[in-house]
């Protein structure tokens, strides 16, 4: 039997951090393939503009808030019924020495990038276990499985380590009962944040020496496959972490 062509027509999904950045690259690949989109962004302004482009529905969330992220899912629900899909994108990253990172900033990485994920797996997963099925796409990092140089990090780097973990933990855990729960873990992409580092000549010098395409990811080579896990050409995957990184983790 051939696996299906990726097609996510009249499909529900949900992308936090939708309206900006890889977040919007993947909202723009969902609703080219069908979709019905929902974005969920923290900043109203940007995820307003993101739904209107992409007639979507724009709910306010913020992921570091486990309340939040129940009043998205059940808005979502009480609107269309069901969820097929979530991407969890929203995310952040600082770039402070260990030794100088305070408390402070460590939570604030930690509570974006996997209390965040987290919250959103289990509400929308509480969701699809009662629906039967469901796909959940984690946006994790290849800092999740090496640690970058010569950038300073380490919050960021254990947050995806953590998101990657994650994925694996609740693919095992949910597979019977319909949900699939995969990640992808990009290498440097050219959003706005990565063209800032790519500025600093060293940091630049040492990304593209050790990327063996020589080169920065666009967006839209991440939104092709977050649609690609969502549909069911990826029916037969669960669990998996998809490094999209140009080579880097080859060496």
């Amino acid at each position: 039997m051939s696996a299906a062509l990726p097609t996510l027509l009249d499909q529900i999904v949900i992308v936090t951090g939708g309206g900006r950045g890889i977040g919007l690259e993947i909202s723009k690949a969902m609703k080219a393939a069908g979709a019905k989109l929902v974005i969920a962004e923290a900043e109203e302004a940007v995820g307003q503009a993101a739904a209107l482009e992409l007639e979507g529905m724009f709910i306010q969330t913020d992921v570091t808030d486990s309340s939040s992220v129940s009043s998205m899912v059940a808005a979502v629900v009480a609107s269309h019924g069901r969820i097929d899909c979530i991407v969890n994108n929203a995310g952040i990253c600082r770039n402070t020495p260990s030794e100088d990172v305070t408390d402070e900033e460590w939570r604030l990485v930690l509570s974006v990038d996997l209390d965040g994920v987290f919250y959103c797996c289990r509400e929308a997963g509480k969701q699809m276990l009662r629906q039967g099925y469901g796909a959940i796409v984690n946006i994790g990092s290849m800092s999740g499985v090496i640690s970058n140089h010569p950038q300073p990090q380490a919050a960021y780097n254990a947050a995806k380590a953590g998101v990657i973990h994650l994925t694996k933990s609740l693919a095992g855990e949910w597979a019977s009962r319909g949900l699939r729960v995969n990640c992808i873990s990009p290498g440097y992409i050219g959003t706005p944040m990565t063209k800032l580092g790519f500025e600093n000549p060293v940091w630049r010098e040492a990304w593209l020496s050790s990327t063996p395409m020589g080169r920065m990811g666009e967006p839209s080579e991440i939104a092709s496959v977050a649609v690609f896990l969502a549909s069911s050409a990826s029916s037969f995957m669960t669990g998996s972490n998809v490094v999209v990184d140009g080579g880097y983790t080859s060496w």
